[in-house]
């Protein structure tokens, strides 16, 4: 049965959005973001950092007039947006507007929620890489997809974004990979003061970096640094469910000691036959003895596949690999755009501190 929305939730300064294919639409105010909106009434529109800076939200508007706030030209040019193109995190309805997205969940998507979380124990991986397990409220559920992440909300009402690093299945807990940021406000605490049991707040789940489940597509996975976290839940939720789709996934460091859980991908490549695990070191010095692939990340996906036309890639990491992925992937290996999905933190203060 189609949505109705009654006339009596439409004020005098709001207008309709209506994302297609999906058919999916929603009441927009005109002193608000399409994608606030969108997130205020369970809508699952793509987006990663929320701030004009990534252009993960970016869709194409059919019809209709946005106005557009502060954001990247990276994110959206002005020759797209001469072209049509919206980016939904902020842009603001000026009349009744239809985009095209076919990346909108479906009706019934997981709403997002606040809740307490316990500090259960915290593991260092590395010099710069700690693994916080959070313990989530005995008398409360939290529903996520393998793939998104949540957001800390500090004292001063700051917010601080990270990837889940576990599958929805293993409920109770959440798992984080932290990377240590000089100076942050944040991972200075994780790294410096904080203890076990301590109570932090957190809201969620948030993003659509998730695995698209109506495909049978071969796939890569891209990951550089902590960015593998979310992808180390989407093999969990893989092998869990029995999806057996070809993944080749490639993770880039700096040094091999970047690559923090190199062990655990070589025995989760010896449960999942069809998984192959290539990692890609970029600045190994004499005394790693480091004798695998070298160089940038997305550059070793190209020098395996020259054409990407019949695949879908997941890409989580630095915005610098992320960006160049979607790039060159798309224009050099016939990548289709709508098959790349990302999660981008471009933001310091959203991801990095």
């Amino acid at each position: 049965m189609p949505e109705t929305i009654p006339n009596s939730a439409k004020s005098a300064h709001s207008f309709t959005v209506t994302v297609q294919p999906s058919g999916r639409h929603f009441v927009v105010d005109s002193t608000e973001t399409i994608l606030t909106a969108s997130l205020r009434q369970s809508i699952g529109m793509p987006y990663g950092c929320k701030d004009g800076a990534c252009g993960s939200c970016k869709c194409k508007k059919v019809s209709g007039t946005v106005v557009h706030g502060t954001h990247q030209s990276k994110a959206l040019s002005t020759e797209e947006e001469a072209a049509g193109m919206v980016l939904t995190c902020c842009a603001s309805p000026q009349t009744d507007v239809v985009l095209e997205s076919r990346q909108v969940t479906e009706v019934g998507a997981i709403p997002m929620k606040k809740m307490p979380v316990r500090v259960s124990s915290m593991q260092r991986l590395s010099n710069d890489v700690m693994v916080l397990q959070l313990q989530l409220p005995a008398n409360d559920t939290f529903t996520f997809r393998a793939g998104q992440y949540i957001e800390f909300i500090l004292r001063d009402g700051s917010r601080r974004s990270y990837s889940m690093a576990n599958a929805p299945h293993q409920t109770g807990s959440v798992e984080l990979h932290l990377r240590h940021m000089p100076g942050g406000k944040f991972t200075d605490h994780v790294f410096g003061a904080m203890k076990e049991k301590e109570i932090l707040r957190i809201e969620g789940p948030q993003g659509s970096f998730f695995l698209r489940e109506d495909s049978d597509k071969p796939m890569v996975f891209v990951a550089s640094g902590t960015g593998f976290a979310p992808i180390k839940a989407l093999l969990e939720h893989m092998l869990h469910k029995g999806i057996v789709r070809p993944v080749t996934l490639y993770w880039g460091g700096r040094r091999p000691s970047d690559l923090y859980m190199h062990d655990w991908l070589l025995a989760m490549a010896e449960k999942m036959p069809n998984l192959r695990y290539v990692p890609v070191v970029s600045d190994a010095l004499p005394e790693d003895t480091w004798t695998g692939r070298v160089g940038f990340v997305h550059r070793a996906v190209l020098q395996d596949f020259a054409d990407l036309s019949g695949y879908q890639v997941y890409a989580c990491g630095a915005p610098i690999v992320v960006d160049s992925a979607r790039r060159d992937f798309t224009t050099l290996a016939q990548l289709p755009e709508d098959e790349f999905y990302a999660d981008a933190f471009t933001s310091a203060a959203d991801k990095a501190s």
